[in-house]
């Protein structure tokens, strides 16, 4: 594979910050503009579209008193790839979930792997697929809805 910019590894090394702070904000509608143009894949069908994207963060999260989850998305160990076309490109990280609710210590309540595909368009790198591969679950009781099953975040 040849070796990516370093202005490149960085818009796609932003893209995946950006993710984390969108959920960690409560800015579904953030989250579905970000993921417009993606595949999002977790542990349910996957999902495409802005509005579909949006739309299950809204009725999969709780969001607390204030407007957010109340959670901390920590991203590591990203490593970013081009792809034989120069316009695409892959990363992989590692994502601990924290979450802090009223009366409980901070905790990590998932951790696991992204595998994200990325594509240039007209100059800027955008998000073509997110998967989401969940390992270690801890208590989501105040993470998803009880109708929403295992993470997908």
């Amino acid at each position: 594979m040849p070796a990516i910019d370093p202005a490149s590894g960085r818009q796609i090394e932003n893209l995946i910050a950006r993710y984390s702070e969108l959920v960690d904000d409560g800015d579904f509608a953030g989250v579905g503009d970000l993921l417009a143009h993606a595949v999002y894949r977790g542990s349910g069908a996957p999902l495409g579209g802005r509005e579909a994207i949006e739309r299950w963060f809204r009725d999969t999260l709780i969001v607390h008193p204030g407007g957010t989850p109340r959670t901390q998305h920590i991203t590591t160990n990203i490593a970013v790839e081009l792809d034989d076309h120069a316009d695409t490109a892959r990363a992989r990280s590692y994502v601990t979930v924290l979450q802090a609710l009223p009366g409980r210590p901070p905790q990590v309540i998932a951790a696991g792997r992204y595998h994200d595909r990325f594509e240039r368009h007209d100059g800027t790198w955008r998000f073509m697929e997110r998967r989401v591969d969940i390992r270690l679950a801890g208590d989501l009781s105040g993470h998803l809805r009880p109708s929403a099953g295992e993470a997908h975040d």
